[in-house]
């Protein structure tokens, strides 16, 4: 969490140029997008956990972390992944809270930048929160 936490505030430049911090991002996982136009809070993910040694898994795509790690129940820091119940798009990003109307995550790619959302219960379903494993486990 206090990676991601101190990349708050990085964002897509918009325009001829490509936020090089967001290629980093991407250059965690195999589709290694060039643009900072492509999803990238699955990369995002990736390069937080690989900052501190943790394997992720390597891929874009946000569903792809439902199958990383061990099932977590709703913890801050745990790797959460919502799905639009309007878009059917999926998205993953860091659990920190939820209330009653609302779950808050940490993530990248959220409004084309890495921040805190919320992400209202009446348009989005948690799929899975995650935790990784490691050898003592």
């Amino acid at each position: 969490m206090a990676v991601a936490m101190k990349e708050i505030g990085q964002k897509e430049l918009r325009g001829v140029q490509d936020n090089p911090r967001i290629l980093l991002y991407h250059a965690t996982t195999s589709l290694h997008a060039t643009t900072d136009e492509i999803a990238w809070c699955s990369a995002f993910v990736n390069w937080c956990l690989k900052q501190v040694g943790i394997h992720g898994t390597n891929s874009a795509a946000a569903s792809s972390w439902l199958h990383w790690g061990k099932i977590s129940v709703p913890m801050p820091g745990a790797v959460t992944v919502v799905k639009s119940t309007t878009t059917g798009e999926n998205h993953v990003a860091f659990f920190i809270s939820e209330g009653q109307s609302h779950y808050t995550l940490l993530g990248g790619n959220q409004s084309h930048q890495v921040r805190l959302s919320n992400f209202p219960k009446r348009s989005y379903v948690v799929l899975g929160h995650r935790w990784p494993v490691y050898e003592s486990d």
